[in-house]
């Protein structure tokens, strides 16, 4: 047996699976690819995570594209962040490419273009479906921890949430949120402190600072009404497809806060939402995390916790989540522990840092006779990666350099014509784009503000009033007490002397 077939038999036999499954593409064995050596993914592991790693350009969103397309052709449904703005060409077929049959005759079959059904999403002033959630859906809990409060902090959001609740005032946008705050400081503190405790002023402003920063990102487009259902994820369209739910993201790269605070509440919302899915072979929804360092960067080990503790939890309600960054160092250990597939396109070395940085990303990988792994990482094409995923039983595969299959849709953006068809064909926009401003905390602590004002307005109104009425009755009762003379002279019996002796002398 050749060293090329010992090599086949090796990808095959790793790499085999009875149930539905996505082929990647083909091994290779140095720069040469094994035709018909697939690299398979069983839909049964698909809800396992993963991580799509590589450097700039060398083919991470097509990867990206490649997987959604494939999943969505097995009726699996798919939400992408797309941060830089080129994923919305999977509502188009390819053009088809002389390199494109190059590479699928190198595989070992043949290519088909095709188009794809997409819903554009959209959390900032872009086009697209509307996403949106309430500040009472966040919680005391994950509110305090997306803006990194103290613990006192954090117990003063509980009192305001419970004395919410309390009095029916709906918290729905961060306007309710400062003006609660607000309120607990000012003309309801002497209720709060009754009620549930002292609050600090200063703990208040810290907290309403912390809101400030979040809606300068661009929070207030994200708080409000109507909010948005995680089941319009999961739809399948006319032909058994899922779903493509395209998340536009291109002008928040500079906003984090922004991208992370919705990223923690959508994961949250999943997961208090779907059912435990149990084996099922296939997973409900698998959400692909572009710029995933987005995330992380700049979050606190609370909310690191928490996604931490929501990406070991999601996957049995049957969701996947996929990681896609520069370097695998960009997630966090104990989250990368999490993720059971890793597709890891080249990795530069200009440095001595970035050689170490290799070194530790080829640790991530099983060890292979076949390859040198921190040597090829720095080898691999454009299109190329090494691949590992869990075959059926949840065991790591033979890791794989694998030539990757093209993506199918075009490869660049939709036209701004071609965006307005697929928005005028939307049946979301209807249902979440009309703004809703009801009656929250907002516009009842203002009519409750007024309440308080006009009844104090009333009372210090009423004390002036009972100060003038006595001013003016002790006024007169100095009036009525004449002075003793003035009293002698202005009585009758005087008056009458007085005439009388008048009269003799007259």
């Amino acid at each position: 047996m050749s060293k090329n077939e010992e090599f086949l038999n090796y990808i095959n036999e790793g790499y085999k699976t009875k149930g539905e499954f996505i082929n990647l593409g083909a091994a290779m064995l140095g720069e040469e690819t094994i035709t018909d050596a697939f690299v398979k993914i069983p839909l049964k592991t698909l809800n396992r995570h993963g991580l799509i790693a590589g450097a700039t350009g060398t083919g991470k969103t097509k990867t990206l594209q490649v997987l959604a397309e494939n999943m969505s052709e097995q009726g699996i449904p798919v939400l992408l962040m797309d941060v830089k703005g080129d994923l919305s060409g999977l509502a188009q077929p390819s053009p088809g490419h002389a390199k494109i049959d190059e590479r699928h005759e190198k595989i070992g079959f043949d290519f088909e273009a095709k188009k794809f059904p997409i819903e554009i999403l959209s959390i900032s002033e872009q086009d697209g479906v509307r996403l949106r959630a309430t500040v009472s859906e966040f919680g005391p809990v994950l509110l305090s921890r997306i803006l990194d409060l103290t613990e006192t902090q954090s117990g003063i959001v509980a009192i305001i949430f419970k004395y919410c609740d309390d009095n029916k005032l709906p918290l729905l946008d961060l306007k309710d949120f400062k003006k609660i705050l607000q309120f607990i400081t000012a003309e309801g503190k002497e209720e709060i402190q009754a009620e549930y405790g002292r609050v600090s002023t200063a703990s208040t402003g810290s907290i309403l600072r912390k809101i400030v920063e979040i809606e300068q990102q661009g929070g207030a487009l994200f708080f409000g009404e109507k909010s948005f259902e995680v089941e319009d994820l999961t739809r399948i369209d006319e032909n058994g497809r899922g779903l493509i739910s395209v998340l536009r993201l291109t002008d928040i790269q500079d906003r984090p806060k922004l991208f992370s605070t919705f990223m923690l509440q959508l994961l949250a919302e999943v997961y208090e939402t779907f059912p435990e899915q149990g084996d099922s072979g296939r997973p409900e929804l698998v959400i692909f995390i572009d710029e995933a360092h987005l995330v992380f960067d700049q979050a606190s080990k609370a909310l690191l916790s928490q996604i931490e503790s929501i990406v070991k939890l999601i996957r049995s309600k049957g969701i996947g989540l996929y990681f896609v960054t520069q370097n695998p160092k960009d997630v966090p250990e104990d989250i990368l522990a999490q993720l059971g597939m890793k597709v890891q396109h080249a990795l530069r070395a200009f440095t001595a840092k970035d050689r170490k940085a290799i070194k530790l990303a080829a640790e991530n990988y099983p060890d292979s006779k076949y390859y040198v792994t921190k040597d090829v990482l720095t080898q691999l094409g454009i299109g190329e990666a090494f691949v590992s995923v869990l075959n059926e039983k949840g065991i790591p595969t033979p890791l794989a350099r694998t030539m990757l299959r093209a993506p199918m849709s075009r490869m660049d953006v939709l036209t701004p014509k071609e965006i307005k068809q697929v928005l005028d064909n939307s049946r979301l926009i209807p249902k979440y784009n009309e703004e809703v401003d009801r009656e929250s905390a907002y516009e009842m602590l203002n009519g409750k503000i007024d309440k308080i004002n006009k009844e104090k307005t009333e009372e210090e109104e009423r004390k002036e009033k009972e100060k003038t009425r006595k001013r003016s009755s002790s006024t007169s009762r100095r009036s009525t007490r004449q002075n003793p003379i003035i009293k002698v002279l202005t009585s009758a019996t005087f008056i009458r002397s007085v005439f009388g002796i008048l009269k003799k002398v007259l």
